[in-house]
């Protein structure tokens, strides 16, 4: 699209222009001394694991830009043929932010959950900024997003399946979800961006999952005739569990692991999930984040048919893996304010 194209090549440039200021002698020389930053990390986390810089195998800023193209194309040729007879259920995850693992961890958890007890297997991408995954993941980009909602609005039934977009990040309280994988100049994402890249999709039935601070923020954009909106806090309140020390998020935690792990309903799930976040709070005396969520027949009826076509699976336990630390390319000094607690 030329919307997307033209954001590439602002990428590319400016790309170039943050990898020319520390060397473009060839292929992994943009690596920084990382040595003061694994120190502070490890001194501020008791597990002291190695740190993750930016990879040398996978070129400078400006080269995983350009290999964005192809890795988005290799993950859309690799999905599975839609299953005849039956609606299906398609997945995107976006893990925005490249400095914690525990957005990657939460959407490759959700890509293990559609895939083993969803019968989403074959019909999930999963769009992750971390340094471990660039040599084999698309990044989560906006660009990288408009093109998997692109390759699925002409894969999927567009009047029978239905679409799950799941967002994990922080939140700011201008309601914006921050991207980053630095140096890479990538988009943040206000409401009015996720709804433009809908605004011509073919895709009648969406459910969006939006896991971060204040992403309430976000149901009035997003809400429709046959759409679903999921967010982890209501428009003026933190959400919590995100961080260095965290393996997943509390909403994470409670819709996924435990709630999706007892009902294949989202509506039912997002009722426990709420039950069990107000509890936490409560307990660890925090002022409540009030998980949110818009619901109409339509799409209740198109997930219904859904749920009808196939048998749960088992329940999917979550095992935090052991990560390396994440030490950003350099540090950021333009970061949006966001709570973490």
């Amino acid at each position: 699209m030329i919307r997307t194209t033209a954001r590439l090549l602002l990428a590319f440039v400016l790309a170039f222009t943050v990898g020319a200021s520390v060397g473009v002698a060839g292929l992994g020389t943009h690596q920084p001394d990382a040595s003061a930053a694994a120190k502070a990390a490890a001194e501020n986390d008791d597990s002291a694991d190695q740190p993750i810089v930016w990879p040398a195998n996978v070129g400078s800023p400006e080269q995983v830009l350009y290999a964005q193209s192809q890795r988005m194309q290799d993950a859309i040729d690799k999905l599975a043929p839609r299953a005849p007879g039956k609606a299906n259920l398609y997945l995107i995850s976006f893990a925005g932010d490249g400095e914690e693992n525990v957005f990657r961890n939460e959407v490759e958890y959700a890509e293990k959950l559609f895939s083993e007890r969803f019968d989403a297997k074959g019909h999930v991408l999963t769009l992750i900024n971390n340094p471990g995954t660039l040599d084999r993941r698309p990044i989560a980009s906006l660009s990288n997003l408009e093109l998997a909602i692109d390759a699925l609005g002409k894969k999927l039934d567009p009047m029978d399946d239905v679409l799950m977009v799941f967002i994990t990040t922080h939140g700011s309280r201008a309601h914006e979800l921050y991207v980053s994988l630095d140096p890479l100049p990538l988009d943040q994402i206000v409401p009015e961006d996720l709804a433009d890249v809908f605004s011509e999709s073919p895709i009648k039935h969406r459910v969006f999952v939006i896991s971060a601070c204040y992403s309430g923020g976000f149901v009035d954009a997003l809400k429709g005739d046959s759409t679903m909106v999921i967010t982890a806090a209501r428009g003026d309140r933190a959400s919590f569990g995100c961080g260095t020390s965290s393996d997943i998020t509390d909403f994470g935690r409670a819709f996924l692991v435990d709630a999706l792990n007892r009902t294949a309903s989202f509506t039912d799930a997002f009722a426990d999930a709420k039950k069990e976040i107000d509890a936490w709070e409560t307990r660890d005396e925090q002022t409540h984040s009030l998980p949110q969520i818009a619901t109409t027949p339509a799409i209740e009826a198109a997930l219904k048919k859904w749920r009808d076509g196939f048998k749960p699976g088992a329940a999917v336990p979550f095992r935090a893996p052991v990560r390396e630390h994440v030490i950003p390319f350099k540090p950021r000094t333009d970061r949006p304010a966001h709570d973490t607690p």
